[in-house]
C-alpha cells in the first residue's frame, strides 16, 4: 500500500535539508535572481535530466536525482520570489527561509492531493521520463507567460505551473525511491 503523504514528506524533507544547508553556506543569494532566471535554472536542470535519460551517460558526477532535487528547490525559490516583493531584503534570516519553504511546500502538497483525488494517482503508472517531459512543457508555458508579462487569457498562472513542476519532481523522486 502506498502512503503518498509520507513519501511526499520524506522527499520534501530531503530537499529542504539540502536547501537549508545551502542557505547556511550561501545565505539567500538566490533573492537576486529575476523570475526568468529562476525559470531558466529549472529548464537547465530538466534538460540535463532528459539528456541523461536519453544518453544514459554522465560526464559530471551528479545524476538525475540531484537534478530533480534542484528542480524542487528552484520551484520553492520561485514561489518565494513571487511572494517577496522588491522591498524584501536580499538577505533573509534562515528561520524565515525555513518557514517560507514549509509554507510553499505545504501549499503545493495540498494542491497535489486535490489533483490526486481527481486523477486517482495516475502518476504512479507514468514513466519518470514522462514526468521530465511534463516539467519541460510547464517550463515552456512559464517562459511564454513571462514573455507575455504575466498576462493570460485562459490558463493558470505562473505559480500553478511552478507547483506542478515541483509535484512532478517529487513524484519522480518517489518513483526513483529517493527518501
Amino acid at each position: 500500500m502506498n502512503n503518498t503523504s509520507a513519501e511526499y514528506d520524506a522527499v520534501i524533507s530531503l530537499c529542504k535539508g539540502l536547501f537549508m544547508k545551502k542557505t547556511h553556506d550561501y545565505g539567500t543569494a538566490w533573492r537576486i535572481l529575476r523570475p526568468a532566471s529562476i525559470t531558466d535554472q529549472i529548464f537547465i536542470k530538466a534538460q540535463r535530466i532528459r539528456t541523461l535519460e536519453e544518453k544514459k551517460v554522465s560526464k559530471v558526477d551528479e545524476g538525475i536525482t540531484s537534478e530533480y532535487i534542484g528542480i524542487v528547490n528552484y520551484c520553492i525559490i520561485a514561489m518565494m520570489q513571487l511572494e517577496c516583493g522588491p522591498e524584501t531584503p536580499v538577505e533573509l534570516a534562515p528561520e524565515d527561509v525555513s518557514v517560507l519553504f514549509d509554507e510553499k511546500a505545504l501549499e503545493t502538497k495540498e494542491l497535489m492531493f486535490a489533483k490526486n483525488h481527481d486523477y486517482g494517482e495516475a502518476w504512479r503508472d507514468m514513466r519518470v521520463s514522462s514526468l521530465t517531459d511534463l516539467i519541460l512543457m510547464k517550463i515552456l508555458r512559464v517562459k511564454q507567460i513571462e514573455d507575455n508579462k504575466g498576462l493570460t487569457l485562459a490558463s493558470e498562472g505562473i505559480k500553478a505551473n511552478y507547483q506542478d513542476m515541483l509535484n512532478y519532481s517529487v513524484f519522480a523522486l518517489i518513483k526513483l525511491e529517493v527518501k
